[in-house]
């Protein structure tokens, strides 16, 4: 008789696990960051004042200076003051002898931003309180508690609308409280779009928030308990060590708080954005320099590894969809905002919509987006394809998300301007040509699903591109794979940190095993804060990403060629835990390590209670390099499930297998896949955890399917495999 599992454990409330004390920008001290972000408008930063403030942001990167502030003539200055960030809301104190205030304010999903403050005068004379609405967005009188207006934005051509409503309209004018007393004020601002909405869809929204019969605490926890529903559909995921615990949740909240649905020109459908700060300037209502809020498809098919975890499939389809959207003549998916497309980037699509559809065995999106899927490969190959064999060829460097890595300028000898075009060569990247096997071997195994001819010449194309990777980039006595020169091919010797992704990819043999080991050498990508871009040995490298001492970039700039960045650092520990498995499990103590370093690089000062993910950081340091905070181009979610509780979604059968990196137990709970439900369990029985039954086991839709005494491979074959 098959033993039934225990009731799956409740999802950790995302508040409670990571909020607590002020997150700011680390280049601007003072900023307050907010965790909650709508379908279209979110905070980039606050200022330290009631209401809301700073750089706040809609669809896009706009730096919109305020919505709304309240000011109070016996307050000068708002610090200090006892700040608490939390995913949910952001909440402020501050007394100063004459006033005390208290607030809660947040961002709903459906784009109001609502302030509840509570004013207290504490002093001897009376004190005047003003809402001061921004010009910019609202114009006239009030009418009935409220304000309206507009906001024309040529750039992405849309015009914002936007609507104010308080509960106190003396606000407008000047609300006065004598010594001793206090009132509570609910003012909310609802932004949308003048070309799709209309204006009583706004009022509608605000009514839910302005609402007589609800206090602002009530509202507070209306919000609290909606922000966390998202997280309710999420796996869980707890083990012995608060480190992967807190790493696991603050990811999920990586997700959400990157999650867009601005259902407007190119981009209707849902979708992540690489992150909800940017490298622009701050300056109000005119930004410059590059925005990582619109769809960049370098980075979608890490969103999708994540995201296919999640219950609803709606976002692994609108991922799809908004790349399909932003595919041009060439088949090129490319940068894409709503009024426009930028470049494209390399990426592995292909291979992500077939993980994808492992999990969630969608047919009909696999065939809506096959077309497009097979598109890119013909058009990459055609437009990148090299005349003497099936790699590509990377024409400009940042196309593959690594701008100025050394082995462009290697023919060059490393010249001191790298600016300079004529010391520039054509590579055939080693990532390029990887992200293209991937991309044929998912789009023929998609094709073979649904009878399409084109799987066996997409199936012959990898295997191609394998072999030529394999005797044209692979060098045998350093044991490393290295950039060839697009016309000679001779090798470009800087050991990239892109020399791993053939493991990743697994197109290599026993005979290419030892070149894992360069992760492990402490002269090359085992740096203190590891994996450097190149290798610590590169005549260029380094580690706080200036071109030979030169931040032509500015220090904050991305330079490929020393810092560490998660981005690939996720990439190797996949590439590692595939090896480690392939020989017996080898280097899974190492997996561990560099599993809980890249897990530290996720919170600041490496103190767990403290998330802060950026974009890059020195790999001798771990110092951060940038401050795209809680930035979304990598993944974790994914290495946990497949790695650490050990499960592998195929075709036919669930895999587990595990690396075993320490811990005394684990639990993952609300997997779904493939029609099934499934928790894993492991207690090793050190008595470090009574409630989670010794041994390793699988639990498919609520009975145990398999088990073992230890975390060993097992496989559950599927009765149903579906398309």
């Amino acid at each position: 008789m098959r033993q039934i599992m225990s009731s799956p454990i409740a999802q950790t409330e995302i508040d409670q696990a990571l909020g607590g004390g002020k997150r700011s920008l680390r280049t601007l001290p003072k900023s307050c960051l907010l965790g909650p972000t709508g379908a279209r408008l979110w905070a980039d930063f606050l200022w330290p004042q009631p209401g809301f403030a700073g750089a706040i942001d809609f669809i896009h990167k706009l730096n919109i200076p305020s919505l709304f502030t309240v000011e109070c003539d016996a307050v000068t200055s708002y610090e200090p003051s006892k700040i608490d960030w939390f995913p949910s809301h952001l909440s402020m104190q501050h007394t100063n002898g004459t006033v005390g205030l208290k607030e809660m304010k947040y961002i709903t999903w459906e784009d109001c931003a609502v302030s509840f403050q509570t004013w207290t005068n504490t002093g001897d004379k009376d004190i005047v309180l003003r809402l001061v609405a921004e010009p910019l967005l609202f114009q006239g009188k009030p009418q009935h508690a409220g304000l309206v207006g507009h906001y024309k934005v040529p750039r992405y051509e849309f015009t914002l609308q936007a609507a104010l409503r308080t509960n106190r309209p003396e606000l407008f004018t000047g609300l006065a409280l004598k010594p001793g007393e206090s009132a509570e004020l609910i003012t909310a601002v609802a932004l949308g779009l003048l070309e799709t909405e209309e204006p009583a869809v706004l009022e509608q929204r605000l009514e839910k928030v302005i609402n007589p019969a609800m206090s602002g605490e009530e509202l507070l926890t209306a919000q609290v308990k909606t922000y966390q529903g998202w997280f309710d559909h999420a796996p869980t995921f707890v083990s012995s060590e608060p480190l992967l615990d807190n790493t696991w949740l603050y990811r999920w909240f990586i997700m959400r708080h990157t999650l867009a649905e601005p259902k407007y020109g190119h981009l209707q459908h849902p979708l992540f954005y690489e992150g909800r700060s940017h490298k622009m300037s701050k300056t109000p209502l005119d930004p410059k320099g590059w925005e990582f809020s619109k769809m960049i498809p370098l980075t979608v098919p890490m969103h999708m590894l994540e995201a296919r975890w999640y219950r609803d499939p709606v976002y692994s389809r609108g991922a799809m969809r908004s790349m399909k959207a932003s595919q041009d003549e060439e088949g090129f998916y490319k940068c894409l905002f709503v009024n426009s497309t930028l470049h494209s980037y390399a990426n592995f699509m292909g291979w992500a919509a077939y993980q994808d559809y492992l999990v969630h065995r969608d047919a009909e999106m696999l065939k809506e987006m096959l077309p497009s899927l097979k598109e890119q490969i013909r058009g990459e190959s055609a437009k990148l394809g090299s005349p003497t064999d099936a790699l590509l060829i990377e024409y400009t460097h940042n196309r593959t998300g690594k701008e100025y890595q050394p082995s462009y300028w290697y023919f060059h000898d490393f010249p001191k301007n790298c600016k300079d075009p004529t010391t520039f060569t054509p590579l055939k990247r080693v990532d390029r040509s990887v992200y293209h096997y991937l991309n044929c071997v998912g789009v023929a195994r998609l094709c073979q699903m649904v009878g399409d001819p084109d799987a066996e010449g997409l199936k012959k194309q990898a295997e191609q591109i394998q072999q030529d990777i394999l005797d044209k980039m692979w060098d045998k006595e350093t044991q490393f794979f290295y950039d060839l020169h697009h016309l000679t091919d001779d090798k470009a010797w800087v050991k990239n940190v892109v020399g791993f992704y053939p493991y990743w990819a697994q197109l290599t043999d026993e005979g290419h095993t030892e070149g894992v080991l360069h992760a492990l050498n402490e002269k090359e990508f085992r740096t203190p804060s590891p994996f450097p871009s190149v290798s610590a040995d590169c005549p260029v490298y380094q580690s706080e990403g200036s071109w030979q001492g030169n931040f032509f970039k500015g220090r904050n700039g991305c330079v490929w060629d020393g810092p560490t960045w998660p981005y690939t650092n996720s990439i190797v520990l996949d590439a590692m835990a595939l090896e480690s498995k392939k020989n017996e499990h080898r280097w899974d103590s190492d997996f561990g390590l560099l599993f809980r370093e890249y897990s530290l690089l996720h919170f600041r000062n490496r103190d767990v209670t403290d998330p802060y993910l950026v974009e890059h950081y020195s790999s001798q340091s771990g110092e951060p390099l940038s401050d795209e905070v809680d930035y979304n181009h990598s993944y974790y979610i994914d290495l946990t499930i497949k790695h650490i509780a050990g499960l592998n979604v195929e075709e036919n059968q669930f895999v587990l297998d595990p690396i075993d990196i320490g811990l005394s137990y684990f639990r993952l709970d609300r997997i779904y896949a493939a029609g099934y439900e499934l928790t894993i369990t492991y207690n090793r029985g050190d008595g470090a955890n009574t409630d989670i039954a010794v041994g390793y086991r699988l639990y498919v839709d609520g009975q145990l399917a398999l088990e073992s005494e230890r975390l060993s491979r097992m496989v559950y074959y599927l009765n149903h495999p579906q398309l």
